[in-house]
């Protein structure tokens, strides 16, 4: 009888067994499958733990001290959001005992249950990444308020319903507000300026605002308050406080419980920062203006081991990295109330700033030349000395190739500026031709020969020009009809046999792995590129959806409200960023006013132009081009050959050939 119960138990665990064996090799499988990770069937001293990471809410703390049951741990690296962990043990054995030991161990992870699963690796990535630095302008100042302060303060906050208009709130879907000073108002993302509340801040928060003042993070008291409750597991959506609403500097003091909070630049960069419990965080100039900062909902964020209730930025170091698990946490958001319209650096993401209503793509004639007109044409009337001042360094592959011609020649710059490139080569005949009469001005007065002309009709002769070059111009043209006759009147003006050298800005400002200099003269942390759209204030019912419709109407035609198709708006850039949609608005930060650039244009200006008096923002149009639609577009003009099509500094550029006869034949280097 005792022979039989032995011989079942001996059954049932190798049919445990099994079933471990099945899970485990499901777990590789997995493993190799999305993440990459290939396991080796010998023993070694690494291990990969499925199912042990911080994305199945295993701390690393709880990880660890199983860990140590199969050995002395060597290493413990545990990857962000990851459901699985790796473990270096100080030999083989002690690998090979925890691989029989620990396999199929369940844990208790707070309310749920994990299983364990080992695999061994031949070996582990160590390699730890250097953290981002925090947002210019961003800073957190730890144990900024004591223990009885933060009481103070919290005890400040009457939750109770409103029994009068002192102050004003709210319950929102994922958190609870108030509002002290000004009402912050969710259906516009504004405050009403006319309409202050009753009774001002609290007196709790006048020690905490004159040390601000004191300490130099503040210049002028704040008059309005926004305070913020949040449950374990709530957060916020990505935005940025709304430019018309508020001044630069935002205060906000963190009480009862430390969260994580995402910034994000537009192109793309992510800095997750350790807010912990009464620390105050200071958002100035670019953090501020630029940046988007949320707090994604969630009940434990993964934090340094090391920081030890430290604020600081977090890091991919995935040896540091454990959770903790969030509290009821209160922030007391202080700003100031703006009474005129912003004029900060950051067009892109600023109210005041963006045009009345932003044009659209256009698609008859008569809209691209309107556009034009407003978008191009009149901009660089207006801005032609400040845009002169920074034009004067020829390109080097635009002079090599008027260096190129032969003495003698005839050379029309087709948009010439303020003709940089008219007296690069002193043996050929140059003459400039733009629309901007402005422009035309500056280059009749350094002693060149120009006249005001649309790109489209050049008031020359048909075959009379050697060359001709059009640099960093058909990009203005808002239709490809137009940008294509623009390319044919080139090749009208050139003999047969002529050469014309053309340039355009492209989307690619990254090509075969290096930046152009348009990214590079960012002075903040290089960064991956995203399309993600700003956000102006909290609070949308479902944020993703909201983002996606947003992005879509970069690219792609929408329907009003009686189902008709719309063209899309042309979205305004944000300089010195990746590209989000290939017609855009970009912005020109103008040095002193219109009319001294205008004045300094016609030289009628009494004095020099000053350069360091701040201006309106204006905006430019381009349409810039994806690698292989300018050659395409060349390629599509009967007698043309293409030359050469290449990428240069941000510019894709094409030189060609005009040939006898229709033959589209190209020899592209």
């Amino acid at each position: 009888m005792e022979s039989s119960m032995d011989s079942t138990r001996a059954v049932r665990r190798t049919k445990e067994e099994k079933k471990l064996l099945r899970r485990q090799i499901k777990a590789s499988h997995t493993l190799l499958k999305h993440e990459g990770i290939s396991t080796v069937s010998h023993p070694t001293k690494h291990l990969v733990v499925s199912n042990g990471g911080l994305g199945n809410g295993v701390s690393r703390e709880t990880l660890l001290e199983v860990l140590k049951e199969g050995g002395t741990v060597e290493s413990l690296l545990t990857p962000p959001a990851k459901p699985y962990a790796f473990v270096t043990y100080l030999s083989t054995e002690a690998g090979q005992n925890a691989y029989t030991l620990l396999n199929g161990r369940v844990l208790q992870c707070h309310d749920q249950s994990v299983t364990l699963y080992f695999s061994y690796v031949e070996k582990v990535d160590s390699d730890r990444s250097v953290s981002c630095a925090l947002p210019p302008g961003l800073s957190v100042l730890e144990d900024f308020v004591s223990p009885e302060e933060e009481l103070q303060l919290l005890q400040a906050v009457d939750w109770t319903p409103d029994t009068d208009d002192v102050t004003v709130q709210k319950a929102l879907k994922h958190r609870r507000v108030k509002h002290y000073g000004y009402e912050f108002r969710y259906d516009n993302n504004n405050v009403d300026k006319d309409k202050p509340l009753p009774g001002g801040l609290p007196a709790e928060c006048d020690a905490l605002l004159r040390r601000c003042l004191a300490d130099g993070h503040i210049s002028v008291l704040p008059d309005q308050l926004t305070v913020n409750q949040y449950q374990s597991g709530q957060g916020i959506p990505p935005h940025v406080d709304t430019h018309s609403a508020f001044e630069d500097t935002i205060l906000s003091l963190s009480l009862g419980a430390k969260t994580v909070m995402d910034f994000k630049h537009p192109d793309g960069c992510s800095v997750a920062v350790v807010l912990p419990e009464r620390s105050l965080l200071v958002m100035k100039g670019e953090s501020r203006y630029l940046w988007t900062h949320g707090i994604t909902p969630r009940k434990f964020d993964v934090v340094p081991v090391s920081e030890a209730g430290g604020s600081g930025v977090m890091t991919s170091d995935v040896s540091n990295l454990t959770l903790s698990r969030r509290g009821t946490r209160t922030s007391l958001t202080f700003r100031i109330i703006r009474h005129t319209p912003c004029n900060c650096a950051y067009p892109s993401v600023c109210d005041s700033q963006q045009p009345p209503s932003p044009p659209t793509v256009p698609v008859a004639e008569g809209d691209a030349c309107r556009l034009e007109a407003r978008y191009v044409h009149q901009v660089y009337e207006e801005i032609s000395s400040h845009f002169s001042s920074t034009r004067h360094s020829p390109w080097p592959q635009v002079r090599d190739f008027l260096l190129s011609l032969a003495p003698g020649s005839i050379l029309a710059d087709i948009g010439c500026g303020n003709g940089k490139y008219l007296g690069i080569n002193p043996e050929v005949t140059s003459v400039g031709s733009d629309r901007s009469a402005n422009l035309v001005q500056i280059c009749i007065e350094r002693g060149y020969e120009a006249f005001v002309s649309d790109a489209l009709s050049v008031p020359l002769r048909s075959g009379s020009c050697d060359a001709c070059i059009s640099i960093a111009v058909i990009h203005h043209f808002s239709t490809q009809e137009r940008r294509q006759a623009a390319v044919r009147e080139l090749v009208r003006l050139l003999k047969v046999g002529g050469r014309a050298l053309i340039y355009v800005w492209a989307m690619e400002q990254e090509y075969n792995n290096k930046k152009s200099k348009y990214l590079k003269e960012r002075t903040t942390v290089a960064c991956t590129e995203s399309s993600e759209e700003l956000k102006t204030e909290e609070n949308k019912p479902n944020q993703q959806e909201e983002d996606d419709r947003k992005m879509s109407s970069d690219v792609t035609c929408t329907e009003d409200s009686s189902g008709n198709v719309t063209q899309p708006r042309i979205q305004v850039h944000t300089n010195r960023t990746a590209f989000l949609s290939q017609d855009l608005l970009v912005p020109w930060h103008l040095k002193g006013s219109v009319d001294q650039n205008k004045g300094a244009a016609s030289g009628s200006a009494n004095g020099p132009l000053d350069n360091t008096s701040q201006g309106p923002v204006l905006h430019r149009y381009y349409h810039v081009f994806q690698q292989g639609e300018l050659e395409d577009m060349c390629c599509g003009v009967t007698v043309v050959k293409v030359l050469r099509s290449y990428h240069d500094q941000g510019n894709w550029c094409v030189e060609l050939e005009k040939t006898l006869g229709n033959s589209l034949k190209n020899a592209v280097a």
